[in-house]
């Protein structure tokens, strides 16, 4: 396997830090490497900058959605016809049916209906009671005993229709923990937006990998011809009598490495492909195609403080965090404000009597202010509760916006370490070409044999190798450049275009 096909893999898998399918399918996308490539100095700095995106610079998810967004829910049936399918539809999809999307926005309704519970403690609660009831009373049970009079009342029936009214005048602890809710659900409406931006770097990665296939596919046959050449070459010139057979069974064997290497790319390529459905909601038996190409354009003048100034600005998950370090502070005051007291209304209105006929209306109206005296122990554990949350809330936000500010700058440092890559790679390509064709040229004159045609073909199949996976990391970067600077919903053609 080459290194530098070895190193796309490894890149690919880690640099995104994305969902468990994912790096499956770029582990896997290693076995597609050509056998017998040797290392080079070029293929180690193409795997080591590579390995630069296994860096810390992944995103932080809620435990509900961490791992969904390799998953989604299927959307149609199969049909036979070849799909045409973009990166803009794949994210367009994703956006649509990826699983963590969906899930996040429950998790939205969830935390809406937290606040509404909340709410109620403020509002007036009114309830309605309707009953009928039939009573016999014995006096003489409560101590009555009245000479000449039956101890022994009824039986007789009470109707009884009534609504109560029930309301917290002033009540702190209430007011705090509502406010608590609301900011939790503005933090759970953002950590949605933010889930978006994950959908696209999902979507995009997976679809990065799978026009890397498609290059190594193409790269691959192009070397099977190659192969193929030399084989009639070598067949040619031992019937020929001026080449022995060992010419003959070298270039086969290069011949079917390359049949071998076509054959695992090939599986690879369907295995992403499965992956990319399974993150749109395309179903799986439903055959489609890239319309796009591997894009490259520079991506100059790269700022890493004004990119993180421009961070702080869009990245939703660091709002989100914000919003939940405010509802760590309500709740702080919630528990301090335990020990004021409250100022409660309750009443209630009806009719009561024997029948509905014979009945008349009743009501009764009670102000009360209730306030604790003595739970010192209860009041200074929820204070130091919620002094403990208010902390950890901070301690997590202040290292969210430094690890933002390390997700911005390996970002960039990954694109410029990727460009030269990719330069380097493209003139490795070219040269490596030249070589095979000066030794073709020698082996079919006779000058020599054909063993430095097989070593010609292993350096042009290592140069494919390092010049896809520097290729497929520069876009990496891009897209998580963009992720970082949370634009990757609404500018992902800008850095992946290069504007």
């Amino acid at each position: 396997m080459s290194s530098g096909w070895r190193a796309l893999a490894a890149g690919g898998a880690s640099s995104l830090l994305l969902v468990s399918l994912l790096l499956g399918a770029a582990t896997g996308y290693a076995q597609a490497g050509s056998p017998g490539a040797t290392s080079s100095a070029e293929a180690q700095a193409t795997e080591g900058a590579l390995q630069q995106l296994a860096a810390p610079g992944g995103v932080n998810l809620a435990a509900p959605t961490q791992g969904a967004f390799g998953g989604s829910l299927v959307a149609g049936k199969a049909t036979d016809a070849v799909l045409g399918l973009s990166m803009d539809d794949a994210i367009t999809r994703g956006l649509r049916q990826n699983l963590g999307l969906i899930l996040q926005a429950t998790a939205e309704q969830s935390a809406h209906g937290q606040q509404l519970e909340q709410l109620q403690a403020l509002l007036p609660t009114v309830t309605g009671d309707a009953s009928i009831e039939v009573e016999q009373i014995d006096l003489a049970t409560y101590g009555l005993k009245i000479p000449g009079l039956n101890p022994i009342v009824g039986p007789f029936q009470v109707v009884d229709f009534r609504a109560y009214l029930t309301e917290n005048l002033i009540n702190v602890p209430a007011l705090e923990s509502y406010l608590a809710a609301k900011h939790n659900f503005a933090a759970t409406k953002l950590s949605a937006d933010d889930a978006r931006e994950m959908v696209v770097l999902t979507v995009g990665n997976a679809y990065l990998l799978c026009l890397a296939d498609a290059a190594r596919i193409d790269a691959v046959n192009a070397e099977l011809a190659t192969s193929k050449l030399s084989l009639d070459q070598a067949t040619a010139a031992h019937e020929a009598g001026v080449s022995p057979r060992l010419d003959v069974l070298r270039a086969q064997v290069d011949y079917q490495n390359e049949q071998q290497t076509l054959i695992s790319t090939s599986n690879q390529l369907a295995k992403d492909k499965l992956a990319l459905a399974r993150a749109i909601g395309l179903p799986l038996d439903q055959a489609f195609r890239l319309t796009d190409s591997e894009p490259y354009a520079a991506l100059d003048n790269l700022d890493p403080a004004a990119a993180f100034a421009q961070a702080l600005k869009n990245r939703k998950d660091l709002a989100a965090a914000s919003e939940q370090l405010a509802a760590a502070h309500a709740v702080q005051t919630a528990a301090r404000a335990d020990q004021l007291p409250t100022v409660q209304f309750s009443g209630d209105f009806g009719d009561i009597g024997q029948t509905a006929n014979h009945s008349h209306s009743s009501y009764s109206a009670t102000g009360s202010v209730s306030a604790p005296i003595l739970q010192i122990a209860k009041t200074r554990g929820e204070e130091d509760i919620a002094g403990a949350q208010v902390a950890q809330a901070s301690d997590k936000l202040a290292d969210q916006v430094q690890q933002v500010n390390a997700e911005v700058r390996d970002s960039i440092l990954d694109i410029q370490s990727a460009a030269k890559l990719v330069e380097a790679a493209k003139s490795n390509v070219d040269l490596a070409n030249e070589a095979l064709s000066e030794a073709q040229q020698r082996f079919h004159a006779g000058v020599s044999d054909n063993l430095p045609v097989s070593q010609a073909q292993a350096s042009v199949e290592q140069a494919n190798d390092q010049y896809i996976a520097a290729l497929y990391q520069h876009n990496a970067a891009k897209l998580s450049l963009a992720r970082a600077l949370g634009v990757a919903q609404s500018n992902l053609k800008d850095y992946l275009g290069g504007k």
